[in-house]
């Protein structure tokens, strides 16, 4: 079968009268393992039950979301790859004209909240039919969202998207094994309650569950949402996390402690479930969908960061444990790539939120979770991460030896602070200049000023130009006019103008660059950096500088990308 079924007929030819499961997504339906709702369908799929997708559903009427009836089990709701609100405003709330998930590019068919809005559709289609299936909220949307959490769209604390949706259940995280046994259990008619990996509505707080502030206190008070906030984000990981809960209004918000992490085992397992990585034709008749060129000849090899930077949320969403793929199993999934007919001889990624944390970890980190007080990264590499590039190393070479393949590129990125200090960190760097570059590689300095990397929660500027160098000069070995592309971000907690003027003076004097883009921040939800903007404080508690207009902020971006700065800056400055 090279797609889940999306439309009537399709269920018909399967033999079906009916869907176990009916998922929904503010996306297209790319049949891809880098596809959230994809992969969940799979997955249930594989474990024997009925499993559909209808992507992007027509808001107006309940036509669309009903024309494969309503599920035996449940609904399963994800708002898609990207935040709805982050998908279709920029930093600056400017609404967004395109979409790479979306047939055409076109930014038509995401509502705003989409995770609410579908909820509230199907809540419609319920009482139309009088069939009540439960909803179950996922992706990224929903996880981050889980708890009160500061909305920078509303500028205010909204409460659990659970109980905004008005939802039954939601799971978040990496929700593969939970989400079977949610279908198990239901399909027993027993207990989800007791599920790892799953909050629900209760109204009472579980024994043994440590309670976060009141909803209501973390509204008003931001000494309280940085208490919850820390209690929040200490309580992610399976090994140590205690179950949470948090009263939204007369009911409690109840998390369960985090499901564990697949081991390596049942990642091959689910790479090696039959993706056809394709747009579905029912959407594809609708125009070409930007998203699929990225990640239809790409491979994911591992899951989870451990480098926490403040902005990003993948720590609290996939975990701060690498989790890596076998050498065989990511071999095999190049070798059935090599065989599509979209192949064109390169493999566009090997990576994951890090391409050089693969196949390494902290041994300590893995028996007992990941310290409290400590990163692994920041301020300076802990002594107990032992890394070591060696198994990366030994991967790439097999793939690029693979018959039929030509190049393979390493285009999510790597760390280069891991390069400098750890383990075949040269010859490594050596092979990825020499095979793996495909005319720049992507780096993520993001600043180069000390106290707002810090804020960040970035590595220092020393390693910054520790790396430049050595990669300058392999370039120059391999004689490849090779050049490194440099994300930054502007308006960051702790970030002025003058920071940003500093920023384009470094860039001139020891990058020798002038930029050309850069991003201003984005408050997403359940960040440190989120934090740092609603409250003011940083992570000591101390006060900070947040720059919240939004022409001060395009002043600040402006400053390191535009050639006539000075200019462009006074203008900006004076119509705000």
């Amino acid at each position: 079968m090279r797609f889940l079924p999306t439309t009537k007929d399709e269920m018909h030819r399967l033999g079906w009268t009916q869907a176990d499961i009916i998922l929904i997504s503010g996306d297209t339906y790319i049949d891809s393992p880098y596809i959230g709702v994809a992969l969940i369908g799979r997955v249930l799929m594989a474990a024997g039950f009925k499993t559909a997708v209808i992507a992007q559903p027509g808001i107006n009427s309940t036509t669309d979301i009903n024309r494969l009836g309503n599920p035996r089990l449940f609904w399963g709701v994800s708002g898609g790859s990207v935040d709805s609100m982050v998908a279709n405003y920029t930093a600056l709330k400017k609404r967004r004209k395109s979409d790479d998930f979306t047939p055409g590019g076109r930014n038509t068919r995401r509502p705003d909240r989409a995770v609410i809005v579908y909820t509230n559709l199907i809540r419609k289609l319920q009482k139309e039919t009088d069939h009540k299936s439960p909803i179950v909220l996922g992706g990224i949307e929903a996880s981050l969202r889980r708890i009160s959490h500061y909305d920078f769209w509303s500028n205010k604390v909204r409460r659990s998207i659970l109980f905004d949706a008005r939802a039954d259940i939601l799971l978040y995280g990496m929700a593969e094994r939970t989400v079977v046994q949610l279908a198990r259990t239901l399909t027993e008619k027993g207990d989800f309650r007791t599920l790892p990996g799953l909050c629900y509505i209760g109204a009472q707080v579980p024994d043994g569950f440590t309670e976060l502030p009141p909803h209501k206190t973390v509204m008003m008070d931001k000494s309280a949402a940085s208490r919850m906030f820390e209690e929040f984000y200490h309580n992610n990981d399976p090994l140590t996390a205690h179950g949470l809960a948090q009263l939204q209004d007369s009911r409690y918000l109840i998390q369960n402690p985090p499901a564990p992490y697949l081991k390596t085992e049942e990642l091959d397992k689910i790479h090696a479930l039959p993706f056809s990585r394709e747009v579905h034709p029912y959407y594809k008749r609708h125009g070409t969908v930007r998203a699929l060129t990225t990640i239809q000849a790409a491979i994911t090899t591992h899951r989870g960061c451990y480098g926490e930077c403040n902005f990003c949320a993948i720590a609290v969403h996939q975990g701060r444990t690498v989790r890596s793929r076998s050498e065989e199993s990511i071999l095999k999934e190049a070798v059935e790539i090599s065989k599509q007919p979209f192949f064109k001889g390169n493999i566009l990624d090997v990576g994951g939120p890090t391409a050089n944390m693969y196949g390494f970890e902290c041994a300590r980190k893995l028996s007992k979770g990941p310290c409290r007080h400590r990163r692994c990264l920041t301020p300076e590499i802990c002594p107990n991460l032992k890394i070591n590039h060696k198994r990366q190393l030994a991967l790439l070479k097999k793939l690029r030896s693979l018959p039929g393949i030509k190049r393979v590129f390493i285009a999510s990125g790597i760390r280069y602070d891991m390069v400098m200090t750890g383990g075949q960190g040269r010859e490594y760097l050596r092979e990825v200049v020499k095979h793996h570059v495909s005319g720049q590689l992507k780096i993520a300095p993001e600043h180069c000023l000390d106290h707002v990397l810090t804020q960040m929660g970035k590595p220092q500027v020393k390693h910054l130009l520790e790396f430049k160098h050595l990669f300058d000069e392999e370039s120059r070995k391999a004689g490849k006019p090779q050049f490194l592309t440099y994300y930054f971000i502007a308006a960051h907690p702790g970030c002025t103008l003058k920071d940003m003027r500093d920023l384009k003076d470094f860039c001139r004097r020891h990058l020798r660059i002038a930029p050309e883009q850069t991003q201003i921040f984005t408050p997403t939800p359940s960040t440190y950096s989120t934090l740092m903007y609603w409250t003011g404080r940083d992570l000591e508690g101390h006060k900070i500088y947040c720059e919240r207009d939004s022409k001060k902020k395009e002043a600040q971006k402006v400053a390191l990308i535009n050639k006539i700065n000075k200019k462009r800056i006074h203008k900006v400055m004076q119509t705000s």
